[in-house]
């Protein structure tokens, strides 16, 4: 039965809460501390990048099992796995006594990132009204900047003891974890058993090397973009962390993905999203000593970062209506594979030469990210009849159209209640 209105926004609030503390704290608060982190554990380059594709490897992994899970045994499990990795490997970071262990709950906390995703991504379509989900999905993956805009505060007030502001993001993963319990229902209907069919449909053509790319050309700033304000701009500890907070605030306003979307099209946003997130990364590079510059890249790259991963998980859902949890995880799992490549040849390139000429790269590979953009005739935003629209060549049905006018009786079912077309 379709939760009412007021069960939606408690969901999508602890949905947006647990993307929050994963991606926000767990995972990317580690290129925040990654100078001090350097400094503590004596990292080079190389290592810091190695140890960042550890967690993206993880991730990568995480997202194979999520899609296992929540296929299995719902959405929930897969949610609470992550609330509960992520606890974990936080409290591992704040407790570490040597790079080793460092290491390892880098990793764990990584890999809380890939069973959030898809998970939750399922539970949307399952709770969601039709007309309401694609911006669900939105807000709940805004949670990044969320996550990222809180981190920056925490590391000040934690200045001189970056263990305290750790040990915090543990507490703040537990919270949410039992936040998730609550509210994210168990899976009680039939699911589908095994793969979804076709295996790869046509829209995947473009969907995967899109998100590879987006990985590896968003592994630049994730992994080094405070460490190369400080190390290479001269920016202290204060500044750094401003611009990283402002990344984090801006990158709320991905909340408005499906909106812009649904004006756009997928298409168009994607390819607008790559160049300027191609700026975003050349300008961290070209105007590295300057704050005024560095902080309007972290802008951009926030809004623009946030947005596309929005703009991939609409595209994953709509790639696989019936299996939408396998189509966000496929998604992110090439942007993950994208991330673990990148991350530690940044590094490389600033060991052999200097960070800006990794961050140059990794704006070229942006531009190339255009190349990938989807193939899609009109709009693919979930707004009632909207949501119909010819996508990868594939129109939709009669049957959907049907199901989409008020008084059908499957209107305003999750997805994955749908018998399959």
């Amino acid at each position: 039965m379709v939760s009412s209105y007021k069960r939606e926004l408690t969901f999508t609030a602890a949905g947006l809460s647990l993307i929050a503390v994963s991606y926000g704290l767990a995972r990317y608060a580690y290129g925040l501390f990654a100078p001090t982190l350097r400094t503590e554990f004596g990292l080079d380059g190389s290592t810091l990048g190695a140890i960042a594709a550890g967690s993206y490897v993880a991730y990568c992994l995480a997202v194979i099992a999520s899609t296992a899970v929540t296929t299995r045994w719902g959405a929930r499990a897969g949610a609470l796995a992550a609330g509960a990795t992520a606890t974990a490997g936080t409290s591992l970071i704040a407790a570490a006594p040597n790079a080793g262990v460092l290491a390892l709950g880098v990793v764990l906390a990584g890999a809380s990132t890939g069973l959030a995703s898809p998970s939750l991504a399922d539970a949307v379509a399952r709770v969601v009204r039709v007309t309401r989900r694609d911006r669900a999905q939105s807000v709940v993956n805004a949670g990044t900047g969320l996550g990222v805009l809180v981190s920056g505060p925490v590391s000040l007030l934690a200045v001189g003891d970056w263990r305290m502001a750790w040990w915090a993001f543990a507490v703040a993963s537990a919270l949410v974890t039992l936040w998730i319990a609550r509210v994210v229902p168990p899976g009680k209907e039939d699911r589908a058993r095994g793969l979804p069919s076709p295996l790869f449909p046509p829209a995947t053509g473009r969907l995967l090397p899109a998100a590879a790319t987006l990985g590896l050309a968003s592994a630049a700033i994730w992994t080094f973009g405070r460490d190369i304000a400080v190390s290479v701009g001269g920016l202290d500890e204060t500044a750094s962390t401003v611009v990283w907070i402002v990344l984090g605030a801006v990158g709320l306003a991905g909340a408005f993905t499906a909106e812009l979307t649904s004006r756009a099209g997928l298409r168009r946003a994607w390819s607008a999203g790559m160049v300027l997130f191609a700026a975003a990364t050349a300008l961290f590079a070209l105007a590295t000593r300057s704050l005024l510059a560095l902080v309007v890249a972290a802008a951009l790259f926030g809004a623009v970062y946030i947005g596309l991963t929005g703009v991939l998980i609409l595209w994953g859902t709509r790639a696989y209506p019936t299996a939408p949890a396998f189509g966000v995880g496929v998604a992110f799992l090439m942007l993950a594979l994208g991330q673990a490549a990148g991350a530690p040849l940044i590094g490389l390139l600033g060991d052999l030469f200097d960070l800006r000429a990794g961050f140059l790269a990794a704006a070229a590979i942006a531009v190339l990210g255009v190349l990938f953009a989807p193939r899609e005739a009109t709009t693919t935003y979930n707004f009632g009849l909207r949501s119909l629209s010819v996508f990868d060549g594939e129109p939709a049905s009669a049957i959907d159209v049907g199901r989409a006018l008020p008084g059908h009786p499957s209107h305003g079912r999750g997805q994955g209640a749908l018998p399959p077309r």
